[in-house]
């Protein structure tokens, strides 16, 4: 949505922010400054479960009909170019069946999805079809680069369009949902030997197909369910090593809701405390499913403990990892074309740095969504709500949290 031609006139009768002329204008006098009441950052699952309790608050979206007139507004700022959050990124041969559960949205049900779906088109066009059923208005795309405090009590939270930088837009709002995820920033372990490879290193967010690294040996670096999936991948068309960093944890039981709780409460712990989170799959362990399991009986999912450097042309253990505690033994070379570091993602809150909300432990101290340093500002998506499930409770909280701050 074009939010300059969403933008009223000016009473005095200068040029409107949505004409060429207007928006040369307003670049001129700087940047284009919206009163809100609240900002939510990204139109993932969180993102968008907030936006809906938004709703129901009564809080009207920026661009709906009359807005500039309402009580109270809140707009959704969202960086990818198309609704879906991070799915419409995911490769293209994960399909529904492999991908985690995707829990319904609060409002509307998920139409029964086939299981031979590709999940990066059929979860994008969920979230589309909700973003239009609850007239969510999201405003893409547009990166926000920077939220500070004004020093009298609002945020400034600036945005700007990736195709054209020079029009921002500085939302000055009473509070902000923070929902953007952690898929902008990989996480890339650092091993001796490195910078010494000549194949390829690639981050499981830029895979795509399995077939673009069929041409050699590929090395499978992670412990979590996306290194366990694309080991199953590539084993059938070029010889895989899959190394973690911890023993594989296999849970051979169904996860209830009681298992999930146990897991979110153990995270939920971490940011209390102000400590970086863990992923909730890390507490969960590894599911069992009949894949999985055929895996493991054919050899395929027989994990190596983490090598200790890199060669030209290869990996390297230096010390003997003796067999057992659910790791194998191997050759202490394994050559390797590709390595695939399926190594995770941390919550990208770069833009969130003026408002100096870290602690001393190297995360922000939480308590549920709600930032313990500044009130105003409500994390979802984050730590324990960094699940699908997670995020709808999450999305829930920070509004309940915000109409009791703000008096919305």
């Amino acid at each position: 949505m074009d939010l300059f031609a969403a933008i009223p006139p000016p009473a005095d009768g200068s040029p409107s922010a949505g004409t060429r002329r207007g928006r040369r204008a307003a670049q001129d006098a700087g940047p284009l400054t919206v009163d809100v009441d609240v900002v939510v950052i990204g139109a993932g699952q969180a993102g968008l479960a907030a936006a809906h309790h938004l709703r129901r608050a009564g809080l009207v979206a920026v661009g709906s009909d009359g807005w500039e007139r309402a009580g109270a507004t809140f707009v959704v700022l969202d960086e990818n170019p198309r609704p879906g959050g991070a799915w419409q990124h995911r490769w293209p041969a994960l399909t529904m069946a492999a991908a985690h559960h995707v829990h319904d949205l609060p409002g509307m049900g998920q139409p029964a999805p086939d299981a031979d779906e590709l999940a990066s088109r059929a979860v994008p066009a969920y979230f589309a079809q909700y973003e239009e059923a609850f007239d969510l208005r999201v405003q893409r795309p547009v990166r926000v680069d920077r939220v500070q405090d004004d020093g009298a009590g609002r945020l400034l939270v600036r945005s700007r369009p990736p195709a054209s930088p020079d029009e921002a837009v500085v939302w000055r709002a009473r509070g902000l949902v923070n929902a953007s995820g952690t898929w902008t920033k990989p996480f890339w372990p650092a091993y001796p030997g490195q910078a010494t490879f000549r194949g390829r290193q690639l981050h499981v967010r830029d895979f795509r197909t399995p077939e673009e690294l069929a041409d050699g040996p590929v090395v499978v670096v992670g412990g979590g369910t996306s290194a366990v999936q694309l080991t199953l991948l590539l084993a059938s068309l070029t010889p895989t090593t899959w190394v973690t960093r911890r023993p594989p944890q296999w849970r051979d039981e169904e996860f209830t809701p009681e298992l999930g709780r146990e897991a979110v409460a153990q995270v939920d712990e971490r940011t209390r405390a102000g400590l970086p989170p863990s992923s909730v799959v890390a507490v969960t362990g590894l599911p069992l499913t009949p894949a999985y399991r055929a895996g493991i009986e054919s050899g395929v999912l027989a994990a190596r403990p983490m090598f200790d450097r890199i060669a030209p042309d290869g990996v390297v253990w230096d010390r003997v990892q003796p067999p057992g505690g659910g790791w194998v033994d191997g050759p202490a070379f394994v050559p390797a074309r590709t390595i695939l570091w399926a190594t995770g993602f941390r919550a990208a809150l770069e833009h969130l740095a003026p408002l100096g909300l870290r602690g001393p432990g190297g995360g922000i101290v939480m308590d549920g969504t709600r930032a313990v340093a500044d009130p105003r500002v409500q994390l979802v998506g984050y730590g324990p709500s960094a699940s699908t499930l997670g995020a709808n409770r999450a999305g829930r909280e920070a509004v309940r949290n915000l109409r009791r701050a703000l008096g919305l």
